[in-house]
């Protein structure tokens, strides 16, 4: 008799990826800040992680918590904040960007998806491109672990957000989840509020799937996306709402030394935005309608390619270089009701076109020693088509305005080089010097806006502004300690700006009236501007399971508005502060528990763009406890802006502040593996 031994088939272990490309090397040679997925795990969202790093910001100082989603546009360095952000957003090189109004929706990625991103300062090249003026942040989805975090705050607040994967065969699905809703806040405190000012509620919903394949020695990434959000603007009979999704194919190969590795990626992404606006009573206790903007469809979509090789050289140093091509499409127009007389809307607008952009460039690293030089070159096409602007009586259904815009198109080149050196002793000195430019959003070219009583029109003539930038940096990095420094030179040329050339009350060619009280702009290339600043950041640990850390920028932007707008020159670009300042103290107490504090500083800034309207300087302070109960679980209490400080945010023509996020309580309990 023999003894039955079962066959058994050995299978190695396949590790699948998400399909991506590593940083490219010569990354290290400009201004980055990694944060990894512990800085993340703290913040409940993504921009609030964000503007740890000063000068990091959204339009307003307000928190996408509470913030309209035309002001969600991200900036780096205090130059000139913009509604439409002067920054490229990636998720593993996907915009996130609107494709209407450039402005990203932060609802569409809670904090818990992310495994790290980079902050890279400074007008991005290489295989940037549109977009990228003032720097860009490149996030990067998770791959492994999983966490699941639930929270109750004050004011109605609660919130369920969650990440993971798992392994289905030879592929694995990477999903996450949010939901989120608030009663919200009254941005309008004290004797200045009145019966019209209403809280700025939210509900916030979104979700993720990811399918990464492998696909021989390269690896698949399929991933669809999408996301819904309903708020209040603050004023009774004023909501926004804003909702989309996105699809998305990378198919991509890492490179090793002396071999190629590649990438290929298509995605598509739809948004729909509803913003409705209201003129306000002088004495604030009604508001009536003013635009009801119930449709802005847009479409965006894209492809995006690279090469690249990386190999040892003869004498040890070791060259990387990528070469590349891009392109972008974007469509998208404004439906609305505007005019609202005898009880109702008498006319209706449609307004939008296309715009697109499309470039190639190439990109390398040398490192050789303590030297890194790294350089990249691209060389881009735009055009702005299809733009009409139809206005229409609702009664009659005459035109009472229809306007065709002219094709309009150019071409940019824009380039970086950087150069760092090792210097001994765990220090590392750099210089660097840049240029970049953002094309006009559809938002900017068509569609007009209302904020309260101020209105601003569209300006289907914008062309692309541009940057150009040097800078010289200096760091230090030790196993306990790190300092860096950077001394930066920035210039905007053809910044578009909303400028003012009209007040209230009074009837205007194309806007109609304005309101006493309120102000009559219009987006504009205005002449340049022109920043000169600082950044220092600082990290220490200390016996005790102490850290610490801090960072300070401090930037001088001013306006040459030219012979286009002469009563700019010399001014601060709006919301643009010269001081910002973070601290921090992480203190691990006992194996259980964690304590931190974070305290922001941001000197006063201008609402508006001459200079009339101050807003004060604000200090607020977060702290958070976080308590390990076991391994996966780990309780946490936090406070956001304990001192309950008033920070001001906004300001109306006659002296009415609104106020960013008072103090808020919250509780939760997060989950991870």
């Amino acid at each position: 008799m023999t003894d039955f031994q079962p066959q058994t088939t050995s299978v190695d272990d396949v590790l699948v990826t998400a399909a991506r490309l590593p940083p490219a090397a010569g990354e290290a040679a400009f201004s980055v800040i990694r944060l990894g997925e512990e800085p993340l795990s703290s913040a409940t969202r993504l921009d609030e992680a964000l503007a740890t790093v000063p000068a990091v910001s959204l339009f307003r100082r307000t928190s996408s918590l509470a913030a309209n989603p035309t002001t969600q546009g991200i900036s780096l360095r205090a130059i000139a904040p913009s509604g439409a952000g002067r920054t490229l957003v990636t998720l593993d090189g996907v915009p996130l960007n609107d494709p209407f109004g450039g402005w990203v929706i932060w609802s569409q990625t809670p904090t818990e998806s992310v495994e790290s991103l980079d902050i890279v300062r400074g007008a991005g090249a290489g295989s940037y491109g549109a977009g990228a003026l003032t720097g860009v942040i490149q996030l990067r989805e998770r791959e492994r672990g999983g966490v699941l975090d639930t929270s109750i705050a004050e004011r109605g607040g609660a919130r369920l957000a969650g990440a993971g994967g798992v392994d289905a065969g030879r592929a694995r699905l990477t999903g996450s989840v949010l939901y989120e809703t608030s009663d919200g806040y009254v941005p309008v405190r004290g004797a200045a509020a009145g019966a019209a000012d209403t809280p700025l509620d939210l509900e916030a919903k979104s979700a993720a799937l990811r399918a990464d394949l492998p696909l021989g020695e390269a690896a698949l990434s399929l991933r669809a996306a999408a996301y819904e959000e309903d708020r209040g603007s603050g004023l009774a009979g004023a909501r926004a709402t804003a909702s989309g999704h996105v699809l998305s194919a990378t198919a991509a190969r890492r490179p090793s030394d002396g071999d190629y590795g590649w990438r290929l990626q298509a995605w598509r992404r739809k948004s729909d935005l509803a913003n409705t606006s209201v003129a306000v009573a002088t004495d604030r206790t009604t508001t009536t309608p003013a635009n009801d903007q119930y449709e802005t469809p847009a479409t965006g979509w894209g492809l995006n390619a690279a090469l690249r090789r990386a190999e040892r050289q003869v004498g040890g140093g070791r060259l990387e270089w990528e070469v590349g091509a891009d392109a972008r499409f974007n469509e998208g127009e404004t439906r609305e009701r505007f005019r609202y007389m005898g009880g109702a809307f008498t006319r209706d607008r449609i307004a939008g076109g296309e715009t697109a952009v499309a470039g190639v460039y190439g990109e390398g690293s040398w490192e050789t020693g303590p030297w890194l030089f790294a350089s990249g070159l691209r060389l881009d096409n735009w055009k702005n088509r299809n733009g009409r602007r139809l206005e229409r009586d609702l009664a009659t259904g005459a035109a009472t305005l229809d306007e065709t815009d002219p094709e309009r198109s150019g071409e940019v080149v824009s380039a970086r080089l950087a150069a760092r050196r090792m210097i001994g002793g765990g220090w590392a000195a750099r210089v660097a010097a840049y240029s970049g430019f953002r094309p006009a959003t559809l938002n900017e070219l068509h569609r007009p806006f209302r904020v309260g009583n101020d209105l601003t029109e569209a300006n289907a003539g914008l062309v692309p502004e541009t940057l150009q930038g040097i800078e010289a940096g200096l760091a230090f990095e030790g196993p306990i300690s790190a300092l860096s420094a950077t001394l930066f030179w920035n210039r905007i040329e053809d910044a578009i700006v909303n400028v003012t050339i009209g007040q209230g009350p009074g009837t205007f060619p194309r806007a109609g009236f304005v309101p006493a009280g309120g102000v009559l702009r219009q987006r504009q290339n205005a002449g340049t501007i022109e920043a000169t600043g600082v950044e220092i950041s600082a990290r220490q640990t200390v016996r005790g399971g102490l850290d610490l850390t801090g960072a300070v920028s401090i930037t001088d932007a001013r306006v040459d508005g030219g012979s286009s707008a002469p009563q700019l020159t010399g001014l601060r670009p709006a919301q643009a502060p010269i001081w910002s300042a973070t601290a921090g103290i992480d203190w691990r107490a006992s194996e259980r528990l964690t304590l931190a504090a974070r305290a922001q500083y941001e000197s006063k800034r201008f609402e508006d763009d001459l200079n009339s309207r101050m807003l004060d300087s604000a200090v607020t302070v977060d702290v958070r406890a976080d308590w390990r109960v076991n391994t996966t679980t780990s309780l946490w209490l936090a406070a956001d802006n304990l001192f309950d400080a008033e920070v001001e945010v906004s300001e109306t023509g006659t002296g009415v502040a609104g106020y960013g996020p008072p103090r808020l309580v919250s509780v939760g309990i997060r989950l991870s593996y």
